[in-house]
């Protein structure tokens, strides 16, 4: 005995602190994760960028004919 512990008890404690710091690690890295999606921006949609805009940039680069580009344009007005 050593100092009033057995061998398992010296074992024990030797784990025990392990388990402690890595609770103390996941409580840490729970609380930053919990304030990123909390401070992230929760949508759909980039802000400053519609539908309108998507519409345009398609048909900037050759992905849609003009006569779609104004039905989809007429439709997302109306």
């Amino acid at each position: 005995m050593i100092n009033g512990y057995g061998m398992m008890g010296d074992f024990t404690l030797g784990f025990g602190g392990i388990f402690m710091i890595l609770w103390w690690v996941l409580i840490v890295v729970g609380i930053v994760a919990l304030v990123k999606w909390l401070t992230a921006p929760h949508g759909s949609t980039t802000p400053g960028r519609g539908a309108l805009d998507i519409l345009k940039e398609r048909y900037a680069r050759g992905e849609i004919e003009r006569e779609e580009f104004e039905q989809k344009r007429r439709d997302l007005e109306a």
